[in-house]
């Protein structure tokens, strides 16, 4: 049994990452800040399922305040395994009209989380990255070695800063520190400006489904249980490792509403709109070097992973119908 630091727990990816932790036996300490960067009842729903764990102690915290080091100080016992920071603003779009935002908490926040590191001793630190950070300049499918130095949105490249701050610290604290760079990622409670979850709702709905541009541009997805165990796979020793998570079945967008539409039983009402220059074409993930590194291996296909995602929106319709879709 360890114990864990887990931010941005009321997250998609980290209430499954905490689930999966506490089902092994582990102690997790999450924080959130709970703010209201999309609909908040998504992560009330996330965070009460959490709440129901003895293992699971929750604090609400904002991990871009510099007073952070002295509260997770003051809260946290002193035998910390690790620290697994999945607190970030997402989102490709809004980040170009919020910037700021941004740079706080995915830059500050994650320095302030390596300086509390650093002064508390602990050794193992996950950042959660994002595939967004692959311009198109390298062809698909991105390894970590392509060209990350030129991103093509402010989401993009204050992950990059993070990455790099996290090599700093590497460097010069030798804390071990696995980067994980996230492909889309879908499943049950997702995120709501996300595609996966918006489609369904909108056509479960009856609402227009927009598309921008003529649908053909595509996405590698990855079902959320094996993000979450790939996460927790990274807990390892790797010295300073940056690892593809994710991106291993790409479809387009066209034949994911198909998807919906069988498993939901009603036809979309599609709308195009413009390709937004904030987007890729497609963002299909190299993942030999989690593989090789980690051991991980998909488990979950798109047929189970979308009918999975599909039958929780049905029996959750009553509120999840409710939820703002950006």
């Amino acid at each position: 049994m360890a114990s864990y630091l887990l931010t941005g727990v009321a997250g998609f990816i980290a209430y499954r990452v905490a689930e999966l932790l506490l089902g092994d036996g582990h102690i997790v300490y999450g924080v959130d800040n709970l703010n209201q960067a999309y609909d908040v009842r998504l992560k009330d729903y996330r965070l009460e399922r959490l709440k129901t764990h003895p293992n699971f102690h929750f604090k609400k915290m904002d991990i871009s305040e510099r007073s952070t080091l002295d509260d997770l100080a003051e809260w946290m016992p002193e035998d910390i395994a690790g620290v697994i920071n999945l607190a970030a603003r997402a989102g490709v779009r809004t980040s170009l009209t919020d910037p700021w935002v941004y740079v706080d908490t995915n830059m500050t926040g994650n320095l302030n989380l390596m300086e509390y590191c650093r002064r508390c001793g602990i050794k193992k630190f996950i950042l959660a990255s994002t595939s967004s950070l692959y311009a198109e300049e390298s062809p698909p499918p991105f390894q970590e070695t392509d060209d990350t130095d030129h991103p093509l949105q402010p989401y993009a490249a204050s992950k990059k800063g993070a990455e790099a701050m996290a090599h700093a610290y590497h460097h010069l604290y030798e804390i071990d520190v696995t980067v994980l760079r996230y492909f889309t990622v879908y499943g049950p409670a997702g995120r709501p400006d996300m595609v996966m979850f918006r489609f369904c709702q909108w056509i479960a709905e009856g609402k227009p489904v927009i598309i921008n541009g003529d649908g053909e541009q595509s996405r590698g997805f990855t079902y959320l249980d094996d993000i979450a165990r790939g996460t927790i796979q990274a807990l390892k020793p790797v010295g300073f490792a940056v690892i593809n998570l994710g991106g291993h079945e790409v479809i387009t967008i066209n034949q994911l509403i198909t998807m919906l539409e069988q498993r939901i039983g009603k036809k979309a009402q599609v709308e195009h709109h413009s390709f937004h220059k904030a987007d890729v074409r497609t963002n299909k993930a190299d993942t030999t070097r989690a593989n090789q590194i980690l051991g991980w291996e998909p488990q979950v296909n798109l047929e189970v992973g979308v009918t999975r995602l599909v039958d929780w929106y049905m029996q959750e319709r009553a509120w999840a119908s409710q939820i703002e879709t950006p």
